[in-house]
């Protein structure tokens, strides 16, 4: 491998259309189905924020829904076929309202949301993560595991293997959604990144790669070293097992 290679499973660093498919999920209960002590405002201020699940409390965040869709749907969908660890790095609010059909002002809240987190917590203040191998980056997204739809993930990372950042670049839906390899290197380019992984999910369990994602992973390979930036793998993650295609099959 002229970019990266793969030695005992240990990522080396040296120096495309992605398709993705699956059914909608429709959730049908509301707010207002809900016994007065269960819902999210009671609960907070009955309970405490400790009380309340992610879900309910970006029910809080998000105030509403829209006429096709309450609040309490909305949320749960939100986390569901975005992923938590996902939202919570996504800075931008118009691929929030793209990848899941929501209002720009609700994509907004959600984003704001989290950024106040961050600034007022430092949430991003710990110790950065390192990951060296394709096990460390199935335990870290733990969260594409259950997901409904396939998600591309990407992964960048620094000279030091650091995660740098953490980007849904694209969410399947019913048709077919394309990613082409400059929507994986755009992000690598802003956040000065020295390598990225790729990650997707397959619902239906089978962590065998199909061709398309073997072509995939060789057309974006290709774009990294002409860029400069060198893809360490691409995970395949199911709910109880991951496989790598490795960056030249």
């Amino acid at each position: 491998m002229n970019v990266t290679e793969l030695r005992g499973n240990l990522y080396l660093q040296q120096s495309g259309d992605l398709i993705l498919d699956n059914e909608e999920k429709q959730y049908v209960m509301r707010l207002r189905d809900l016994p007065a002590e269960e819902k999210p405002r009671e609960k907070l201020t009955k309970y405490g924020p400790a009380a309340l699940s992610v879900a309910e409390l970006l029910m809080i965040v998000l105030n509403a829904g829209t006429k096709k869709e309450g609040v309490l749907a909305m949320s749960r969908r939100l986390l569901k076929e975005y992923g938590e660890s996902a939202i919570i790095h996504q800075k931008d609010p118009k691929k929030i309202e793209a990848a899941l059909n929501i209002p720009l002002v609700k994509a907004c809240q959600v984003v704001a949301c989290f950024e106040l987190g961050r600034r007022f917590f430092n949430v991003d203040g710990k110790r950065p993560l390192t990951i060296r191998t394709a096990n460390q980056v199935y335990d870290y997204l733990k969260d594409m595991r259950d997901l409904s739809k396939e998600h591309l993930r990407g992964l960048y990372l620094d000279s030091h293997y650091q995660l740098i950042h953490d980007e849904v670049i694209s969410i399947g839906s019913l048709t077919s959604n394309i990613v082409h390899p400059r929507e994986v290197f755009r992000p690598a380019i802003e956040y000065s990144a020295s390598a990225v992984i790729l990650v997707h999910n397959h619902p239906s369990g089978i962590s065998k790669p199909s061709e398309a994602d073997i072509a995939i992973t060789r057309q974006i390979v290709e774009a990294g070293k002409m860029l400069g930036i060198g893809v360490l793998d691409h995970v395949i993650v199911t709910k109880n097992k991951y496989e790598s295609i490795p960056a030249e099959y």
